[in-house]
C-alpha cells in the first residue's frame, strides 16, 4: 500500500554541501556551494529551509542547526564520474553513467568539430568559446545580422548551443542547424548532452533579449528511469522547468515550462492545489545559471532566499499524504576559481505533515536514492540495471 499519493521532488540546480572525497581528481579542493556562499554574505534568512534542516548539513554563518522533530535530513554523493546537470538527475533517477558527456569549457569545440558544422550548415561559424548567453549576444549579435554567420558557444555543462535572430537568421534556419549539430555531436569524442536552439530578438547591442522559441536537442537517457517505470504504471509524472529537456520527453506525463525559478516555484504551487497521483518533478535552473557560473553568492543567496519565501507557501498546501524531497544535482561554489561545477554532496530533505519522527539519515553512496524512494512509494519496480535503494522505510 502506498504511504503517499502525491511526491514532490525539487531540484535546486547546482546547490552542493561540501566537497565529496574524490573532489581533487575533479580540479575542486575545499568546495561548498552553500557554506561559502554563507560567508560570503551578511543575512541568509532561510526559516523554512532550517526548519527541514538544510542548516544541519554544513555550518552555516546566520543559520543555526535545527532540531528536527518532524521530517528527514541527509546528503547524498554521487555514483557516476561527473558533475554536470543531466548526469546528476539521471542519476537520481537510477542511471550511473559510466561514460561522462563532454565538456568543451576550456578552448570551445575542436576545429574538426566546427569545420564539419561549417559545411554541412553553409555558415561560417563566430563565437566558439565558453561563455554566458547574455554575454555573446552583445559580442557577436550585431555582426552575425550584418555577415549571417552563425554565433556558437557552450557552458560549463555539456552543451552546444546556436544563437539566431529570428529577423534575419530565422527560426527554422536556428533549428536545421541545431539538428545538424545535435548529428555531429553523437559522435563519441564530440558526444554532448543538448543542443540548444537560443533565438533572440533586436537589432543592436543592449536591445537583444533571448525570446521563449529556445528548442533543445537532447540526449535520450542511456537507460530505462524511475520516471519510465512510474509513466507506465499509469501514474501523473509533471516536469517543471528544465526536467523535461534532460530526460529528453522520457518518462514524462505533462510538462511546465518555467520563465526562472520564481516562476517555476509558482507553477509548483499552482500544481499542488491540483489533485495528481504520482510525482511532481522540478527543476529550478537560477541557481546555477544565474549565479553559480557567474561566481555571484549574493545574488545566489538572493535566489535561496525567494526560493525559502516560496516554500513557506507550499509547505501550507502540502497534504497529509504529500511528501516533499529537496535535494541538487551537483555543486557550483560561486567563490570557487573558475566558472565550472563542482563536485559535492548534495542535501536531501524529506518532509510531509504526516510524519510523527525526524532527524539525520546516513550518508547516502548515491544520488539514485531519490527514485528508488519514489518508486518503492508507489510500488513500481525500478527498470533492470539501474541503481538506488530506498529510504521510503526511515521516514515515520
Amino acid at each position: 500500500m502506498e504511504k503517499y499519493r502525491r511526491i514532490f521532488v525539487v531540484v535546486m540546480d547546482s546547490l552542493g554541501v561540501g566537497a565529496m572525497e574524490d573532489s581533487p581528481e575533479f580540479g575542486d579542493v575545499g568546495v561548498n556551494t552553500l557554506g561559502h556562499i554563507s560567508e560570503a554574505v551578511d543575512t541568509l534568512e532561510i526559516p523554512n529551509l532550517q526548519k527541514l534542516g538544510l542548516a544541519n548539513l554544513t555550518p552555516l554563518k546566520q543559520v543555526d542547526p535545527a532540531e528536527i522533530r518532524q521530517g528527514y535530513y541527509g546528503v547524498l554523493r554521487e555514483k557516476s564520474k561527473a558533475k554536470d546537470t543531466m548526469t546528476g538527475h539521471w542519476e537520481m533517477m537510477g542511471l550511473e553513467v559510466r561514460k561522462p558527456l563532454k565538456t568543451f569549457s576550456e578552448n570551445g569545440f575542436p576545429p574538426e568539430l566546427i569545420r564539419e558544422l561549417e559545411k554541412r550548415t553553409g555558415r561560417t561559424v563566430i563565437g566558439n568559446k565558453s561563455v554566458s548567453g547574455t554575454e555573446i549576444l552583445d559580442e557577436l549579435g550585431e555582426e552575425e545580422i550584418a555577415t549571417g554567420h552563425m554565433i556558437v558557444y557552450t557552458s560549463a555543462d555539456s552543451v552546444l548551443q546556436i544563437c539566431g535572430n529570428e529577423e534575419t537568421f530565422g527560426l527554422e534556419e536556428l533549428y536545421r542547424c541545431c539538428e545538424i549539430a545535435r548529428e555531429i555531436t553523437m559522435k563519441e569524442e564530440w558526444r554532448v548532452g543538448r543542443v540548444i536552439a537560443r533565438p533572440y530578438v533586436g537589432k543592436k547591442k543592449g536591445e537583444f533579449r533571448r525570446t521563449s522559441n529556445r528548442h533543445d536537442y537532447a540526449l535520450k537517457p542511456s537507460g530505462k528511469t524511475a520516471l519510465d517505470a512510474l509513466k507506465t504504471a499509469g501514474l501523473d509524472v509533471i516536469s517543471v522547468g528544465k526536467i523535461k529537456d534532460i530526460f529528453d520527453g522520457e518518462g514524462i506525463t505533462q510538462a511546465y515550462k518555467s520563465r526562472s525559478s520564481v516562476h517555476g516555484m509558482e507553477q509548483t504551487i499552482e500544481i499542488a492545489k491540483e489533485d495528481f497521483h504520482g510525482l511532481c518533478f522540478v527543476n529550478l535552473v537560477d541557481f546555477d545559471a544565474l549565479w553559480g557560473h557567474r561566481r555571484d553568492p549574493q545574488g545566489y543567496a538572493g535566489e535561496i532566499e525567494k526560493f525559502d519565501r516560496n516554500l513557506g507557501v507550499l509547505l501550507q498546501l502540502m497534504r497529509g499524504d504529500d511528501l516533499l524531497i529537496i535535494t541538487a544535482d551537483h555543486g557550483n561554489d560561486p567563490t570557487y576559481t573558475g566558472t565550472d561545477h563542482t563536485r559535492e554532496k548534495v542535501p536531501f530533505l524529506a518532509y510531509s505533515p504526516s510524519m510523527e519522527h525526524g532527524g539525520e539519515l546516513a550518508e547516502g553512496e548515491t544520488f539514485a536514492a531519490v527514485g528508488a524512494t519514489v518508486a518503492d512509494n508507489f510500488g513500481v519496480e525500478m527498470p533492470e540495471g539501474t541503481i538506488g535503494t530506498s529510504v521510503l522505510k526511515m521516514l515515520k
